[in-house]
């Protein structure tokens, strides 16, 4: 069976979003659309309604872009679990409460038993110093926390 992948929203945003000027966001960004073109039909891929609500704010032909790419990817429910792993996370602080949604991305993948957990979010997320504080607030509840990657991380070879 194929790994299971939650798209943090940073995902279609890399994806639709005009060249940046910046290099490194640049590169993220084909860094993206490469595992987009190369590997996404290694995994299966989910979102949530936090992505949803992210994706279609902002520029709106982006957001219009961004929802077409969202469009038939599984959408991952937002249960009680989610509502109360998200608040330990903050209230625990793997995450700081400015970072509500990012705490919400965490718990929907992690409540759902996602393999991995993509993004570029690197301040909140996929954050070395913060996946070890993330990782123990899941276990102390009682889940394994998804891997917290970027795209680069899950191309082949």
């Amino acid at each position: 069976m194929k790994p299971k992948v939650y798209l943090e929203t940073t995902i279609p945003s890399y994806l639709v979003s005009r060249p940046s000027r910046d290099l490194i966001v640049a590169a993220h960004q084909q860094i993206t659309k490469d595992w987009w073109l190369n590997r996404r039909q290694d995994f299966r891929l989910f979102i949530s309604q936090f992505v949803i609500n992210e994706s279609a704010a902002g520029d709106k032909d982006l957001s219009r872009e961004r929802m077409l790419l969202l469009q038939g990817v599984p959408q991952l429910e937002v249960v009680d679990e989610v509502t109360r792993l998200a608040r330990a996370l903050i209230a625990q602080g793997a995450v700081p409460p400015e970072a509500a949604t990012d705490a919400a991305h965490i718990a929907v993948a992690t409540v759902h038993r996602m393999d991995f957990l993509m993004t570029w979010n690197c301040t909140h997320i996929a954050n070395a110093v913060m996946i070890s504080k993330i990782e123990g607030v899941c276990q102390a509840h009682g889940y394994a926390c998804p891997v917290i990657c970027t795209p680069e991380e899950l191309m082949e070879g």
